[in-house]
């Protein structure tokens, strides 16, 4: 049996679910559907479902007229396209904010959506982080620990949101303890949203640190270098690999003294150089 469309976050995924139950219980083939929602290519929604392709708004019209979603599965099928045809992240969030409007409004969990609000704010990646390290301290005690102005109700959100999502965990003495040692944002395109501000946010705090901290206390350096596509992927994954090895010497220890906040950045300063056309000496002329 075929699910609801909202209980789906990937349209090429319901795409490729919906032929199957048809194929399951008719002769019904890829041309025939493809027919069916006015496409003149056979293959165009077998490539749609392959991830080969993405629907255009009219394109995605016809496809959920052709599977007869109405209504709010119509509406939320459609959110799925815009949200990942989204030229930005306000975009982004508009769509998103309209899907969770719509799973809310129907009873269904939306997967991610504790993630999604997780990424929104610095303040619950840093208390995740030093309440456990401040046992028995209140609200209060934990904000002023923090170098960044935060209130002690911001604090009780915040620790209220880590709990009720199983971030954190509270004992019978009042102790908070972190569930997992690492949060991954795993393959859910919807988290990326919040974590693009919450890197922002973050890089807005290093300005701060930059310009309040002793050097003795932060680590800031850069390295502007020529590069090839080769060498740049090559970097990456230095990086990616660093960045596993730095977690990994941190995860060791069982006592926090302080937060830190690690930003690894690199980007390109110009566009992709062309290369001009060598010269050949042989035809130069005298």
């Amino acid at each position: 049996m075929l699910k609801s469309v909202i209980e789906y976050q990937d349209y090429h995924q319901y795409i490729l679910d919906f032929y199957t139950e048809k194929k399951r219980t008719s002769a019904f083939t890829w041309r025939e559907f493809a027919k069916q929602a006015g496409f003149a290519s056979g293959s165009y929604l077998k490539l749609v479902s392959d991830h080969k392709t993405r629907l255009v708004e009219e394109g995605a019209h016809k496809t959920a007229i052709a599977m007869q979603l109405q209504s709010f599965e119509y509406d939320y099928f459609m959110l799925l396209v815009r949200y990942e045809n989204a030229k930005n992240d306000n975009q982004k969030k508009k769509c998103f904010e309209e899907i969770q409007q719509i799973t809310s409004a129907h009873n269904v969990k939306l997967l991610g959506s504790e993630s999604y609000s997780y990424y929104e704010s610095w303040i619950h990646s840093v208390v995740r982080e030093i309440a456990p390290a401040m046992p028995g301290a209140k609200p209060l005690e934990i904000a002023k620990a923090i170098r960044i102005p935060v209130t002690a109700a911001e604090i009780s959100d915040s620790l209220n949101f880590l709990v009720k999502n199983n971030f954190l965990t509270v004992d019978e003495n009042g102790n908070y303890h972190q569930t997992d040692k690492l949060i991954s944002t795993g393959r859910l395109d919807f988290v990326s949203i919040p974590v693009h501000s919450l890197i922002r946010q973050m890089g807005e705090f290093a300005l701060q640190a930059f310009d309040d901290l002793p050097i003795s206390e932060r680590f800031f350096s850069g390295l502007t270098m020529g590069v090839t596509e080769k060498s740049y992927n090559q970097v990456m994954e230095e990086l990616k690999e660093c960045r596993r090895k730095i977690f990994a010497i941190v995860s060791a220890e069982d006592e926090v003294e302080k937060i830190c906040r690690l930003n690894v950045q690199l980007f390109p300063l110009t566009k992709t150089i062309k290369k001009q056309p060598t010269e050949d000496p042989s035809s130069s002329e005298v």
